[in-house]
C-alpha cells in the first residue's frame, strides 16, 4: 500500500511539475507568437495539450524516450520540431502523419537503432546523425521526400546500397558523421550529388574513406579530421579536380600536417578551380627559411587560415610573411595564428579584404604602405595596437578603405598628440574595447558615417571637436557618460547608443540638437526620476524617436523609493514640474481665496467688528493709563440703557421713571446724564457698560438702524463672554421684521433666537407685571460707596 501511494504521489508531482513548466513556456512564448521552448526541462515525455497554433517546438536536452502519434496530432501547423539530445530509441515516422507543414526535424544525438519509415513529404531539413545506428538510417520512403534540402546521417558501417535511395534527391547539404565508423569496404562510398557536402572522418587510420571520395555537382566541401597519413589522399583527391569541376568552396577542419604538406595542399588548391579555401584548427606549422610558391594565375579569391599557429622559431619571419603578402587574392584572413607582423605587398595588391584578428600586431604594421590602394575592409581586432595616431597614419595611403575594425586593442589618444590623418573614404570605424577617453573625438575621420566606441573611458563629448556632418550612427555604450550628449557636431545622426553608462537624465542640449535621431538605445542607465525626465519619456509616446529596448531596459535608480520602477510607470503632475503653471495656479488660488475672504468679511461685516475691537482695545488702554481708580470692579449702576434716539421719549418718560421711582433703589446709567465730558463716546460706552450690573437694550426698527446702538450691543455682548455674566436684557418695544435687520446684526439675531426677551405690552393692565419683572431682573444691592459715587456723577 505504501508503494502504491508513493507511486501515485510521484505521478502527481510529475504531472504538477509538467503543468508548471508548460504554463511558464506559454507565458514566455506569448510575445514570440507560436514558438514553444521546452529545452533543458528534465522531461520524460512530450507535454500534453500543446497549442494548436504552435509552429516551433524545441524539446532538446531532455530525457524523452518514446514518441506517439497523439503527441503531435493536434499540432497541425507545426513547422519546426527539435528533439536532439534525448533518449529516443525507436522512431516510426507515422507519428508525424498529421503534421503536414513539418519542414524541420532534428533527431540528432539520440539512441535511435531502427526506423519505421513513412513519407513526410513536407520535410526540408532532416537530421538523424549521432544515433546508435549500425547501418546508414535510410529507407525507400526517403526518395519521396522531394523537398528535402538537408540530410544529416551517421553510422558505424557503410554499404554502397545505403545511399541508393538518395540518388534522385536534389540535396542542398548532406552531412556524414563517420567518427564511429567500425566497418568499411573500399569502394562503398558513392558519388554524391549534394551541392554542399560535409564529412567528418574517423580519428583512426584503419579505414581509408578519403581515397573513395568523388563528387559530381558539389560546390562546397567541408572535410574534418584529416590525419597526417591521409594528406597524400587529400592531394590525390584535389588533383583529380579538373578544370570543369564544380567545386568552389573547400574547408579543411582539424588537419594534421607539416609545413611541406601545407604548402603542397595550398599550391594544389591554388591551381584548382576552388575560389574559397579555409583551413581551420590545423597543427602548428613551422615555416622554413626559404619558401617556394608558384603565384601563377589562380581561381582562388579568398584564403582563410584560423586557429592555426604559424611559427618561425628557426627561420626568418620575412619568408613566411612574404608568402601571404604577395598573394594576388581578393580576400585574406589569418586569425589566431600568433603573428606579430605582416609585410606590405611589394607591388600593388588586389586585396579588398584583410583580416588579421587575434594576433599580436603592433603599431608598426602597414606604416607607409602604399600598395593596398584597393583595400576596402581591414580587420585588426584583438591585437596589440596602442597609438591611435599611428593607426590613422596607417590608413592614410589606403585610398579605398571604407571599413576598419580596431576593437579589442590597447588604443589611446591624448590631447597633446599630433593630428590624425585618416583615409579619405573611411566611413565605418570600430574602436570598441580600447582605452580611449573623450579626446578621441579630436582624432576621428571627417567623413565617418558609423563609429563604435563602446567599452572605453569616455566621460563626455567636447563641444570643440570638428563637425562630423556625415556621422549617422555612434555607439557609446559602456562608457562613463554622466548625461545624454548633445548632437551639435553630429547634425545627421540617426542612431545613438549610450546604454550602460552613468546617465541620470538628458541634457538640455540633447533636446535642442538631437531632434533628427530616429533610434536611441539608452537602457540600463541609473536614471533619476524627476521632472527633467518627463520630456525624455514622452519621446517614445510621441513616436518622434524609437527607444530601443523600451520599456524593460529603462528603470529608475534614484530616488531610492522609486528604484526599479520602469520609466513607463513613472508619472509626475504637470503642475509640479511646470513652474510657470504652478505660479499661475498659486496666484489664481490666492485671488480666489482673497475674494472669498473679502466676500465673507463684507457679508458678515467683519471690518466693522475689527474696527470695534480696535476701538475697544484703545479705550481700555486709555482708561488704564488715565484713571486707574476707575478700573475697580465695583458696580455703580443697576442698568445701562441703550436705545435709539427715535425711542428716547419712551425711555425718558416711561422707562426710566418707572425703574428709578422716588425711593432711589434703582440707579440707571443714561448716556445723556452719565457720559463723562472729555472722554470719547466709545470710552464712555465701555465705561458705562462695565459699571452697570445689567445692560438694557430697547429694540425697535429704529434701533437696528443706529450705528451707536450697534457699538453698545457689541461691547455688551463682549462683556457677556469675557466675564461669563448674564448681563443682557432685551426689551422689544416694537416688533422688528427680520428682513430689516442688517447683516452686521447677526449677533442680535442669535441673541433673540437663544435668549428670553421682554415685550412691551400694549395693554395697560400688563404694565405693572412688566415693571416688576424688569426691576427684579436688574436689582442688586449696591454698597454705600457706590451709591455716593453714583450720586456724585448724577
Amino acid at each position: 500500500m505504501v508503494d502504491e501511494r508513493s507511486s501515485v504521489t510521484n505521478h502527481f508531482l510529475s504531472a504538477f511539475l509538467l503543468a508548471i513548466i508548460f504554463w511558464n513556456n506559454i507565458q514566455c512564448s506569448a510575445g514570440k507568437g507560436l514558438i514553444m521552448d521546452f529545452s533543458n526541462r528534465f522531461l520524460v515525455k512530450v507535454p500534453k495539450n500543446l497549442p494548436a497554433q504552435m509552429t516551433v517546438l524545441d524539446l532538446s536536452y531532455n530525457s524523452i524516450s518514446e514518441l506517439q502519434i497523439s503527441d503531435f496530432s493536434s499540432s497541425s501547423k507545426l513547422q519546426v520540431l527539435i528533439l536532439s539530445h534525448n533518449l529516443i530509441g525507436k522512431l516510426n515516422f507515422s507519428v508525424f502523419q498529421y503534421n503536414e507543414d513539418l519542414e524541420h526535424l532534428d533527431l540528432s544525438y539520440n539512441n535511435l537503432q531502427s526506423l519505421s519509415c513513412h513519407p513526410v513529404t513536407s520535410l526540408r531539413h532532416l537530421d538523424l546523425s549521432y544515433n546508435n545506428y549500425v547501418d546508414m538510417p535510410t529507407c525507400p520512403e526517403f526518395s519521396k521526400m522531394l523537398k528535402l534540402e538537408y540530410l544529416g546521417l551517421s553510422a558505424r558501417r557503410i554499404q554502397k546500397s545505403d545511399f541508393s535511395v538518395l540518388a534522385h534527391l536534389q540535396l542542398e547539404t548532406l552531412f556524414l558523421g563517420l567518427e564511429d565508423l567500425s566497418e568499411y569496404i573500399h569502394g562503398n562510398l558513392p558519388v554524391f550529388n549534394a551541392r554542399s557536402l560535409q564529412i567528418i572522418f574517423p580519428p583512426n587510420n584503419d579505414y581509408q574513406v578519403l581515397p573513395d571520395l568523388e563528387i559530381n555537382v558539389t560546390e562546397s566541401l567541408e572535410l574534418s579530421n584529416i590525419q597526417e597519413t591521409q594528406v597524400n589522399d587529400l592531394r590525390t583527391f584535389l588533383l583529380k579536380l579538373n578544370k570543369n569541376s564544380t567545386l568552389l568552396n573547400l574547408t579543411l577542419n582539424n588537419i594534421q600536417c607539416d609545413w611541406e604538406d601545407f604548402i603542397e595542399i595550398l599550391q594544389t588548391v591554388w591551381e584548382s578551380t576552388i575560389e574559397y579555401f579555409v583551413i581551420a584548427n590545423a597543427s602548428q606549422l613551422e615555416a622554413p627559411n626559404s619558401i617556394e610558391f608558384n603565384y601563377t594565375k589562380t581561381s582562388l579569391r579568398a584564403l582563410t587560415i584560423k586557429q592555426t599557429t604559424l611559427t618561425t622559431f628557426r627561420s626568418d619571419a620575412k619568408y613566411l610573411l612574404q608568402l601571404f603578402s604577395e598573394m594576388n587574392l581578393t580576400a585574406l584572413t589569418i586569425s589566431d595564428a600568433g603573428l606579430i607582423h605582416m609585410l606590405c605587398p611589394s607591388n600593388p595588391s588586389h586585396f579588398t579584404y584583410l583580416c588579421f584578428s587575434n594576433n599580436s600586431f603592433t603599431d608598426t604594421v602597414f606604416q607607409n604602405c602604399k600598395d593596398l590602394m584597393f583595400l576596402e575592409k581591414l580587420i585588426l581586432k584583438s591585437n596589440q595596437f596602442k597609438k591611435l595616431v599611428r593607426v590613422s597614419l596607417m590608413t592614410s595611403h589606403m585610398a579605398s578603405l571604407k571599413y576598419l575594425d580596431m576593437s579589442l586593442n590597447l588604443l589611446q589618444y591624448e590631447d597633446h598628440e599630433n593630428n590624425c590623418d585618416w583615409g579619405k573614404n573611411l566611413v565605418e570605424l570600430d574602436l570598441s574595447f580600447n582605452k580611449l577617453s573623450e579626446s578621441v573625438f579630436r582624432c576621428l575621420p571627417v567623413n565617418i558615417q558609423m563609429i563604435a566606441l563602446q567599452n572605453n573611458q569616455i566621460s563626455s563629448i567636447s563641444k570643440e571637436l570638428i563637425e562630423l556632418n556625415a556621422l549617422e550612427e555612434i555607439n557609446l555604450a559602456s562608457n562613463k557618460l554622466g548625461s545624454m550628449p548633445g548632437c551639435g557636431q553630429f547634425r545627421n545622426l540617426r542612431f545613438l547608443n549610450i546604454e550602460m553608462n552613468s546617465v541620470v537624465s538628458p541634457s538640455s542640449e540633447f533636446y535642442q540638437t538631437c531632434q533628427g535621431i530616429k533610434q536611441l538605445k539608452a537602457g540600463h542607465n541609473p536614471f533619476t526620476c524627476t521632472c527633467e525626465l518627463r520630456q525624455f519619456i514622452s519621446l517614445q509616446k510621441q513616436g518622434s524617436m524609437e527607444l530601443v529596448g523600451w520599456p524593460d531596459a529603462y528603470a529608475c535608480e534614484y530616488p531610492d523609493y522609486l528604484r526599479g520602477t520602469l520609466l513607463k510607470d513613472f508619472h509626475v503632475s504637470e503642475v509640479v514640474c511646470n513652474v510657470s503653471l504652478l505660479i499661475t495656479i498659486v496666484i489664481i488660488i490666492t485671488v480666489v481665496l482673497v475674494a472669498t475672504v473679502s466676500f465673507l468679511c463684507i457679508r458678515f461685516d467683519v471690518p466693522w467688528y475689527l474696527k470695534m475691537m480696535w476701538k475697544w482695545t484703545q479705550a481700555k488702554q486709555r482708561i488704564r493709563k488715565s484713571n486707574p481708580e476707575d478700573m475697580l470692579p465695583n458696580i455703580e449702576f443697576h442698568a445701562f440703557i441703550s436705545y435709539s434716539e427715535h425711542d428716547s421719549e419712551w425711555v425718558k418718560n416711561v422707562l426710566i421713571p418707572n425703574l428709578e421711582k422716588e425711593d432711589g433703589s434703582i440707579r440707571i446709567c443714561q448716556h445723556e446724564r452719565n457720559f463723562v465730558a472729555g472722554k470719547s463716546i466709545v470710552e464712555n460706552i465701555i465705561d458705562c457698560i462695565e459699571k452697570s450690573y445689567k445692560s438694557i437694550f430697547v429694540l425697535s426698527p429704529y434701533f437696528v438702524q443706529s450705528e451707536w446702538c450697534h457699538y453698545e450691543l457689541y461691547f455688551a455682548h463682549h462683556k457677556l463672554f469675557s466675564e461669563n455674566a448674564d448681563s443682557l436684557i432685551l426689551i422689544v418695544l416694537e416688533p422688528i421684521p427680520a428682513y430689516i435687520i442688517p447683516t452686521r446684526y447677526h449677533k442680535l439675531k442669535a441673541l433673540m433666537a437663544k435668549r428670553t426677551y421682554l415685550e412691551w405690552p400694549k395693554e395697560k393692565s400688563k404694565h405693572g407685571l412688566f415693571w416688576s419683572n424688569l426691576r427684579a431682573a436688574i436689582y442688586v444691592k449696591l454698597s454705600s460707596n457706590e451709591e455716593e459715587r453714583a450720586f456724585s456723577r448724577i
